[in-house]
């Protein structure tokens, strides 16, 4: 497969090529990047020499990736990526986005979270949510979009999505306290999140306006047949990647012997999604660096809540490396191909 990346400056882009590297059936011959065009990857990126030493980014434009390319990673800013990934659409690639353009199944929600204009309405109709433990059985071969998740509500839709969907929790009074490494503000992030900021501090940030709220409640409220309003407080992580969710949800009575089975039917067969025993809680060490998103809870039956702890690698299997597992299903390749399984845990 011929691979294009546009916004390949950042570091899902980054991330897209280095996992690619190690992908038998993928090639990347397309880097859009405006800022970088020119260069060669390698002068941005020196841990890729050696791989992509003859590959030069490009001043994204469509028609040259659409050429080039069977399909293209958009990684652009929101409203900017929906626009790239319609053009290319047109001229016959599928594509992968990774911003937020195509995530929403409501227009207007979309519109009130991200106060634009929807740039391509009819589009999004035709998209398939890309996280690929709910979603698998609608990502094929005639899938011409997949919208990439948020990294936040990966860690959140699926540590919450099978105990609603099986009514094992209320979807009243959930309380979602999630903490980020710093990548998760991309390479150009503002000072807030320069190391003289985040360096041994620990912060919360967008409180009750952070815009992957309302992506978690609409999946959510899929899941409970019924609107889901939740409390999310993304924070701070004084490390460069990973992300950590605690998740609070009461128990519907009697409920609480019913959890290790509900997680156990819907991930017993998931390559990127590992359950713990009750009480087992995961550390970000256990993920970073690996695709897999690992569950651990504890019940609380004097307060008659669950206590569910979701950790992922942001980079991987909260945007890269669920891109590329998203692109494998479409092609009906082994979904676990290119795609780390084991967290660098020293």
């Amino acid at each position: 497969m011929k691979i294009g990346i546009i916004g390949a400056n950042g570091y899902t882009g980054y991330e897209l090529m280095r996992l690619l590297a190690n992908h038998p059936r993928a090639d990347v011959v397309y880097a859009g990047s405006r800022s970088m065009a020119g260069r060669k990857v390698p002068s941005l990126y020196p841990a890729l020499s050696g791989v992509y030493d003859e590959l030069r980014f490009e001043s994204p434009n469509a028609s040259v990736a659409a050429k080039k390319c069977d399909i293209v990673f958009t990684a652009l800013p929101h409203g900017l990526s929906a626009e790239m990934g319609a053009e290319l659409i047109k001229l016959g690639c599928k594509v992968i986005d990774l911003s937020a353009d195509f995530r929403y199944d409501s227009i207007p929600l979309f519109e009130k979270t991200y106060e634009i204009a929807h740039p391509c309405p009819g589009l999004n109709e035709q998209k398939v949510y890309g996280l690929c433990e709910l979603n698998r059985k609608k990502i094929v071969k005639s899938t011409k979009l997949v919208a990439n998740p948020g990294c936040y509500p990966t860690a959140s839709i699926l540590a919450l999505y099978p105990l609603l969907a099986e009514k094992v929790i209320s979807p009243d009074g959930i309380i979602i306290d999630a903490k980020s490494g710093a990548s998760g503000a991309g390479r150009k992030a503002d000072e807030a999140f320069s190391y003289c900021e985040s360096s041994s501090n620990f912060k919360a940030y967008a409180v009750t306006t952070h815009r992957h709220t309302s992506e978690i409640e609409e999946k959510l409220s899929a899941a409970a047949l019924s609107p889901v309003a939740l409390n999310f407080t993304p924070h701070l992580l004084p490390v460069k990647r990973g992300i950590l969710a605690t998740v609070y949800a009461n128990l519907v009575p009697a409920a609480e012997k019913r959890i290790a089975d509900v997680y156990k039917a819907f991930y017993e067969k998931e390559p990127f999604v590992k359950v713990n025993p009750e009480g087992e809680m995961p550390e970000l060490k256990f993920v970073v660096g690996s695709n897999i998103c690992r569950i651990g809870y504890k019940v609380d039956l004097r307060t008659k809540k669950v206590i569910i702890v979701s950790v992922i690698d942001n980079l991987i299997k909260g945007a890269s490396g669920q891109a590329i597992q998203n692109m494998n299903i479409m092609y009906s390749l082994d979904e676990r191909m290119g795609l780390p399984a084991v967290g660098n845990q020293l």
